[in-house]
């Protein structure tokens, strides 16, 4: 099981540890290594990005990133979290759950996964799928916005 946890990061299955925001490449990189294969990726405005395939779900992480329209400050170390299924399981519910607040986010449609969290996302969080089941969720590490 995955489990969100806003402003702090995501607690990884099993005995893996959790990625917390601001924790340094090889540290994430080292914690989700002990559940899957940790491939390299690239996200724009990171100095580095990596995901890993885990029971359907596919593990996005960046850091490092920089704001280049000068909204936020710059964010050290680990950015941003996403969990993505896998197109081909999107008929029922994951395989593994990904859980805010005791709810199983791709367990359910998304109309009562929106009910029993009633309303009350972080703004840092983003669910993303209108159909049987919610396809993706993202966090981000809060951001200050620069003061003009």
């Amino acid at each position: 099981m995955f489990e969100l946890l806003p402003e702090v990061g995501l607690r990884l299955p099993g005995c893996a540890g959790t990625l917390r925001f601001g924790m340094d490449e090889r540290a994430a990189q080292w914690a989700v290594a002990t559940v899957a294969d940790v491939r390299e990726g690239w996200v724009c405005g990171a100095d580095w990005a990596f995901s890993a395939h885990y029971q359907g779900l596919t593990l996005d992480a960046y850091g490092d990133a920089t704001d280049r329209r000068g909204l936020h400050q710059n964010t050290p170390g680990l950015s941003g979290i996403g969990l993505t299924r896998d197109p081909f399981t999107l008929t029922g519910p994951s395989a593994c759950p990904v859980v805010l607040c005791g709810v199983d986010l791709f367990g359910y449609p998304p109309a009562e996964v929106s009910d029993a969290l009633s309303g009350n996302l972080p703004p840092t969080l983003k669910l993303s799928g209108e159909g049987l089941y919610l396809t993706a969720v993202s966090l981000h590490a809060a951001s200050v916005p620069v003061e003009s």
